[in-house]
């Protein structure tokens, strides 16, 4: 029996045609976005505000999975050896994906040849804030304070290797200055204790932080976002002290290397749809996040970027995953 040799743009033509037949019964069952964290954070508020306006759109349900665990890797490293078809998102931060190759010798995955970017959903900005018994009601007598008492001033942080452990690198590194760090096992403890007065600054979210400067409480000095919070309008960014400071948390959809052009390309539109949605906005807002938007292309030049700026300060740093 003979068989058939098929001519190359025959091949090419099968293959286009069987991207466009995936793309257009997409989907056709469930889809399930992976958080790597437990219920009720930043990336986890993201992805069921993300999962609730594209269950209609796209005529399936669309399923938040919480897998926490090894400092984002257990979820990661689940989202990457997932079958390439769509079905399986991962809701990612800078952290993951733009930090976390630079704290780790060795990680379960990789960051750039793993995923694929799907599209920017928001930003988480950090604010800097102090306990209010510290004489400095701005970014400027902060520095001249930390120049005045080197070593002397404590910043707490979530933990190492953190985004606030960062960003207090970062802020020591373009201010010249030397202050301790204190790291926590988490946020809260961290911000307890700055309540209490036992550490004197912290690079907080946003949105945790509002109510403590509200009630005067904590001092915000600056938001360490690109451009001022339109939930604290009234504070700078630490960029207007320091010319290109920028320490934001950001939110991310990617999908395993491989998946469909098409098919991310469906995501993508429907996912700036949603976060464009004006409830959407206010959801987000209301909790101190900043929804923001963008191509593929986009995303993958702001993990190019984020993936050398934070190499550069945690070489310089000398931080290590514990």
């Amino acid at each position: 029996m003979k068989l058939a040799i098929l001519a190359p743009a025959v091949l090419v033509s099968l293959a286009v045609l069987g991207a466009q037949s995936a793309a257009q019964t997409f989907p056709s069952r469930p889809v399930r976005i992976i958080v790597p964290f437990a219920p009720g954070g930043g990336s986890d508020i993201m992805a069921r505000v993300i999962a609730t306006r594209l269950t209609e759109p796209l005529g399936q349900q669309v399923l938040v999975d919480n897998r926490p665990g090894g400092g984002t890797l257990i979820g990661a490293e689940l989202a990457a050896r997932s079958a390439p078809d769509g079905y399986t998102l991962f809701l990612s931060t800078n952290g993951t994906v733009a930090i976390n190759p630079s704290l780790y010798k060795k990680l379960p995955y990789d960051a750039v040849k793993d995923f694929a970017p799907v599209a920017l959903v928001g930003v988480g900005p950090n604010v800097l804030v102090v306990h209010p018994s510290l004489p400095v009601k701005s970014v400027n007598e902060l520095i001249a304070l930390a120049r005045a008492r080197p070593g002397e001033l404590s910043y707490a942080s979530s933990g190492v290797g953190g985004a606030p452990h960062l960003a207090g690198e970062l802020f020591k590194s373009m201010a010249r200055v030397d202050m301790l760090h204190v790291p926590y096992k988490g946020a809260s403890p961290a911000t307890t204790d700055l309540l209490a007065g036992h550490v004197q600054v912290m690079f907080a979210g946003l949105g945790p932080a509002i109510a403590h400067i509200r009630s005067n409480r904590l001092r915000g000095l600056a938001v360490a976002s690109a451009k001022r919070s339109q939930a604290l309008p009234q504070l700078p960014t630490i960029g207007e002290y320091l010319k290109g400071f920028e320490a934001s948390s950001w939110f991310a959809v990617f999908a395993p290397a491989g998946t469909p052009s098409d098919v991310i390309a469906r995501l993508n539109a429907e996912i700036v749809k949603a976060m464009a949605r004006k409830d959407v906005h206010q959801q987000l807002m209301a909790q101190g996040y900043e929804p923001v938007t963008g191509t593929p292309e986009q995303l993958a030049a702001l993990l190019k970027r984020d993936t050398a700026r934070w190499a550069n300060v945690i070489k310089k740093a000398g931080i290590t995953a514990e």
